[in-house]
């Protein structure tokens, strides 16, 4: 009852202006390339959300398709194909962002063979953005983080704030970033729009300086949305403002 009790007992956070998020320049982590993952489905999904980036002040995008075994069986093929439509279209509709595709991976059955095989897309110095199953940690997570380290890859663990088998054992959370893994923090998370306990881990990570990437994860239009209400949440300010963040540097 303990964790409930400070979560629903909290007072309501007041709300700030908005804060200029075009400071951050970069976006890593989105579903934007059409029909490949539950991200955007078409191309005028697709355009409608880099029009909404631009505007918000985002000087690039990169965005992250899933790759998974069992659902999307992306590749760099499909992807940098999509991502070479898109670019096209920007061209074409003028609109002014910059355009880049990585992918978020699974820690599945596959993803060790990926990581043997160098099939795996980046972003920046070489950042790979990895998600783990949400129902439990993967037994394999420590010897994966050493391979992608082992071979020269940058590990990003993206939105670390939303795996229910963690919600209670920090400690754990600790040990990952411990063992060198960059963390990427999800804005609509400090919202509440994933629930209580997601938005509750969120903070702590921005209190104990934990977070190095923040992003959107942007699926559909409805997440911009949520992302602009974040602008006004004082835990964005604060993980901003601190100025620790690497979005800048992609």
């Amino acid at each position: 009852m303990g964790i409930f009790k400070k979560i629903f007992g909290r007072k309501k956070q007041e709300l700030l202006e908005p804060i200029d998020i075009s400071v951050l320049e970069v976006d890593m982590h989105s579903h934007l390339i059409p029909g490949i993952d539950d991200g955007a489905q078409t191309m005028e999904q697709t355009l409608e959300l880099l029009q909404e980036f631009s505007n918000l002040g985002y000087r690039k995008v990169i965005t992250t398709p899933h790759t998974m075994s069992d659902y999307y069986k992306n590749n760099p093929q499909i992807i940098l194909a999509g991502l070479a439509d898109v670019k096209k279209a920007l061209k074409e509709k003028e609109i002014k962002i910059e355009l880049e595709a990585a992918s978020e991976y699974n820690l599945d059955a596959d993803f060790e063979g990926l990581i043997d095989r160098k099939e795996l897309l980046t972003f920046g110095a070489n950042y790979l953005l990895f998600e783990l199953p949400f129902f439990q940690e993967p037994p394999m997570l420590d010897s994966i983080i050493w391979k992608l380290q082992t071979s020269d890859y940058k590990p990003v663990l993206a939105h670390v704030e939303r795996y229910p088998f963690w919600f209670k054992d920090w400690e754990r959370i600790l040990d990952v970033k411990a063992r060198g893994v960059l963390f990427q923090l999800n804005i609509n998370s400090l919202t509440g729009h994933y629930g209580a306990e997601v938005r509750l881990v969120a903070e702590k990570l921005i209190d104990h300086n934990l977070v190095d990437f923040v992003a959107t994860d942007c699926h559909n239009i409805n997440h911009i949305g949520v992302t602009k209400q974040a602008l006004k949440y004082p835990y964005l300010h604060k993980v901003i403002k601190e100025g620790k963040l690497l979005n800048n540097q992609l």
